[in-house]
């Protein structure tokens, strides 16, 4: 296990930050997810991590000790890139065992060393196939085996399951995560998928122009969003622009208490937290289109303002397409200018998620 700190890190590329004056420590076995959008800095970042880019300024640290300009070779870490970037020309287990032939270790702790990593990967007969035989999923399990039998101290991976299909990503990423917990190694893990980030992560880092948004547990990112930006890009997310007076949110159908300063506010739901009922008012909002997703509807309604809105609803709601309904939050954020300024109580499980009035 390893302690990694990483202390006002910045790169520059010509005059444009990739990342700006970014710190953070991982502790001891800890899985941290790098989320955000593209462009955000988070490849970069793990690159420089492994020795794959050079600092422009700060100072990254393994176990105390500065590993800043150090080549990829001689820091104690592994990493897996996107393209899995196996020698076609060897098979699975000469890919393996390569990274440790440089050292001249003795072919059988080679040997013993490549059968415990393919065998943690699932790959325990695949030794003698060739690289170009295997599916994508085996592949990736090759690549994360290489890194491993290194024995590194920190596990770097790069967007690893991008390319492979939904359901052999989920997999996949379930059979890392356990064999990041059986070994105990402190990994980083860049994504841009919030779905892998909330499955995998003991803590969420979201970046944004090569900046840290926020950084804390899944549910703490989900349920407590500290910008507008976070807020949006974990989950899905209702928001509608309107002013705060004398404490009151002045748009018509949503007329909260919001104890904030008067000015433009960002009202913010998520779809579990938004109630809808059958309504004949004017400025009533219509349902647009529904999604059954089997546990659950997701119900889109559109508002006399063009904005559009998402509830979810029981599986077996009577909504319809081209209803009249009214909109409400049941437990709502503000935002103004990016930041959190208010965070009514929360919703306490999906069984208080929105729902249409028996007609």
């Amino acid at each position: 296990m390893a302690h990694l700190a990483i202390e006002g890190v910045s790169k520059l590329f010509g005059t444009t930050f990739a990342v700006r004056d970014f710190s953070l420590e991982v502790g001891d076995g800890e899985l941290v997810c790098l989320l955000g959008p593209s462009g955000s800095g988070k490849s970069t970042l793990l690159r420089m991590i492994g020795g794959f880019e050079r600092p422009s300024g700060g100072t990254i640290r393994i176990d105390a000790s500065d590993v800043t300009s150090l080549p990829p070779e001689r820091r104690p870490t592994g990493m897996v890139f996107q393209s899995h970037a196996l020698w076609t020309h060897m098979d699975v287990f000469n890919n393996i065992a390569f990274g440790l032939k440089l050292p001249r270790l003795p072919k059988s702790e080679i040997r013993e060393r490549v059968e415990n990593a393919l065998t943690l990967v699932g790959l325990g007969d695949y030794g003698r196939r060739m690289t170009t035989q295997l599916s994508g999923g085996q592949q990736q399990r090759v690549a994360l085996a290489r890194s491993l039998v290194l024995e590194p101290k920190v596990l770097l991976l790069d967007e690893p399951f991008a390319s492979l299909d939904q359901h052999l990503r989920e997999r996949l990423r379930e059979e890392v995560r356990d064999i990041q917990q059986r070994l105990g190694i402190t990994t980083l893990f860049v994504t841009h998928g919030q779905d892998e980030a909330l499955a995998l992560a003991d803590r969420i880092v979201v970046m944004r122009d090569g900046r840290t948004e926020q950084i804390a547990p899944p549910s703490i990112i989900y349920r407590q969003p500290q910008t507008a930006f976070v807020a949006g890009f974990i989950g899905s997310m209702n928001f509608v622009q309107s002013r705060a007076r004398n404490g009151v949110c002045e748009h018509p159908l949503f007329p909260l208490a919001v104890p904030v300063e008067d000015g433009p506010v960002t009202l913010a739901a998520r779809p579990e937290a938004l109630t809808i009922q059958l309504s004949d008012r004017p400025d009533a909002g219509t349902v647009h289109r529904i999604v059954d997703f089997g546990t659950h509807k997701m119900v889109d309604v559109d508002l006399a303002d063009g904005s559009r809105l998402k509830a979810m609803v029981a599986p077996d709601d009577r909504v319809r397409t081209g209803m009249r309904v009214e909109p409400g939050f049941g437990s709502f954020f503000v935002f103004r200018d990016n930041a959190l300024v208010h965070q009514s109580t929360p919703v306490k499980d999906a069984a208080e998620a929105g729902r249409l009035l028996p007609v």
